[in-house]
């Protein structure tokens, strides 16, 4: 097994077959339910969650490109079903810990010398194993207590290994199902690839590190370790070793007399300051990344993933927010497709009629006692118009929607009774200006004024045309794009094993090795009949289209 783990052909096989399996299995879920109720639509769930499931116990042990991939896909609410998000949450990032030799062996290469030369002592078990690095903690010979990141053996190998898997699995998606037509698989595909890239290079990670303490240097409230440059490589990380509990572990809190409500504004207030900003932004912020000290300062470590709000961005957000505020919703997709989240192939009335929809249920103070459930329910409803529609998140926002889940997840955690709106208004106002949004409630009012009163009857027309026939018809025209390409996802699986059959029939009658030529007999006779039997069923289903 571990000599399989370094195979190019045996990592290939491994993903490009789980891939197919996975979109078999949908098509032919598909394909016998044409009905949608509430027993399919368990069912349903229960296979998405069955597939999820399998997709973590096999990231979990061949390690590599699948754990990072699960944890990026985990992000991606634009396309993902949600009880696979759920299940991918849940992947670890643990592989096995590796021997302390290969350790010792990385440090004297990056280093140039033995490790003695600049520690006191070292441990020789991890302390913590990635599917990236390894973690020991180290005493420096000047006393400084560090950590130290070890990039694990031949990891750049495997990556680089599986992205010619991902290639594969990516171009399968792109002509076998439909779900090229709601993403931009190539965008997708160099942005997994640049994000995975990005994490490889421990250099990076010392710069982010650097970046955010800077950053943050006038915050006594928050502590974010320092870095030893001249021991640190792109294969090695050697920073402050930092003492602490899980800032979600309320015992540690109480026990350390720790004010619970202060501790949730301060961590509010780091990242609703990244969240709102240009710059770089901390884009792993679960719990075991954020500790709390004894004397109740908080400590943020691991930098390996970061993501960026561009200043162009923030500009196009404030723009978005004045279309929700003024309700003018060809503003709002307007800003939405500048900032580059919606495909060219959108349906722009369509996007603008369901936001809006969306927002008109909280309308009525649904959102006045604001909680972790009132959070739940409208992350669940920009999940809906995201997954509806043909918007693809930029992945630096598909991890910046991640975040701002998980920080307020903690926050709710440690102190449920937490006033985010509270909280929020004071600063968004700040950010905003007050100005500029009583400046475009003006214009926008007096375009109105301008509109002729016709329009108001037109709404309502388009109103009373549109609703449950259309969303009928676009389920049907769905249904039927998804048997289509069943049909031919079936058709060319069993043309290549026909081929497949007739290599091995010709192999083996001519080396006289008859049971291969038997085999491949076989296979040319039973997918012979497969591929008639599909084609006849594929052809009356275009016939019944017409």
């Amino acid at each position: 097994m571990k000599t399989l783990k370094y195979n190019l052909i045996y990592r290939c096989i491994v993903i490009v077959w789980m891939a197919i399996k996975f979109i078999f299995k949908i098509y032919f879920f598909y394909f016998r339910h044409s009905i949608w109720d509430n027993e399919t639509m368990y069912k349903w769930n229960r296979l998405l969650a069955k597939m999820a499931k399998e997709y973590r116990v096999k990231a979990e042990r061949l390690g590599g490109v699948l754990i990072k991939v699960g944890q990026f896909l985990s992000t991606r609410t634009d396309f993902m079903p949600d009880v696979f998000i759920r299940e991918l949450t849940k992947l670890v990032d643990h592989v096995p810990p590796m021997p302390f030799d290969y350790a010792d062996k990385m440090l004297k290469q990056e280093w140039g010398t033995s490790i003695d030369t600049y520690l006191k002592s070292i441990t020789k078990s991890s302390i913590a194993s990635a599917s990236i690095g390894e973690v020991y903690r180290a005493v420096l010979k000047d006393g400084t207590a560090v950590a130290i990141k070890v990039r694990r053996k031949r990891i750049e190998e495997i990556f680089h290994k599986d992205f010619i898997a991902l290639r594969i699995v990516f171009w399968i998606l792109k002509v076998f199902t439909n779900f090229g037509k709601k993403a931009d698989l190539k965008a997708l595909y160099s942005e997994l690839v640049y994000v995975m890239d990005r994490e490889l290079d421990l250099k990076q990670e010392l710069e982010y590190g650097k970046y955010f303490k800077e950053r943050y240097q006038d915050n006594p409230s928050i502590h974010i370790p320092f870095y030893i440059e001249s021991l640190s490589t792109e294969k090695i990380l050697v920073m402050e070793w930092i003492e602490g509990a899980k800032i979600t572990d309320i015992h540690y809190l109480k026990s350390h007399h720790i004010n619970v409500e202060q501790t949730t504004k301060v961590l509010f207030d780091f990242y609703m300051d990244q969240f709102m900003n240009p710059g770089k932004f901390h884009a792993d912020p679960h719990a075991g990344n954020i500790l709390m000290q004894k004397d109740g300062t908080i400590a943020i470590i691991d930098f390996g993933m970061v993501g960026e709000i561009k200043k162009q961005d923030t500009e196009q957000f404030k723009i978005l927010v004045q279309g929700f505020i003024i309700d003018n919703y060809d503003i709002v997709v307007d800003a939405l497709d500048k900032m580059n989240f919606i495909l060219p192939n959108a349906d722009k009335k369509k996007l603008k009629k369901v936001i809006k929809e969306t927002v008109e249920l909280y309308q009525n103070g649904s959102l006045k006692n604001f909680n972790a459930k009132a959070m739940e329910k409208l992350m669940e409803e920009i999940r809906v118009i995201i997954k509806d529609q043909p918007i693809q998140l930029p992945a630096d926002y598909a991890y910046l929607i991640r975040a701002i889940a998980i920080v307020v997840g903690i926050l709710f955690a440690i102190n449920p009774e937490t006033d985010i709106i509270k909280w929020a208004k004071p600063k968004i106002k700040d950010w905003f200006g007050t100005g500029q949004i009583i400046k475009s409630i003006t214009k926008q009012y007096a375009k109105d004024a301008s509109e002729p009163f016709l329009s108001y009857p037109r709404a309502l027309l388009s109103f009373l045309e549109s609703g449950e026939k259309n969303r009928t018809w676009d389920k049907e025209k769905e249904y039927y794009r998804l048997r289509h390409h069943f049909y031919l996802l079936i058709e060319s699986i069993s043309f290549i094993m026909v081929v497949i059959g007739i290599v091995g029939a010709v192999y083996g009658l001519s080396t006289d090795l008859i049971s291969i030529g038997i085999i491949g007999l076989s296979l040319i006779g039973v997918f012979m009949i497969i591929i008639n039997i599909i084609l006849v069923m594929h052809y009356r289903m275009i016939r019944s289209r017409k």
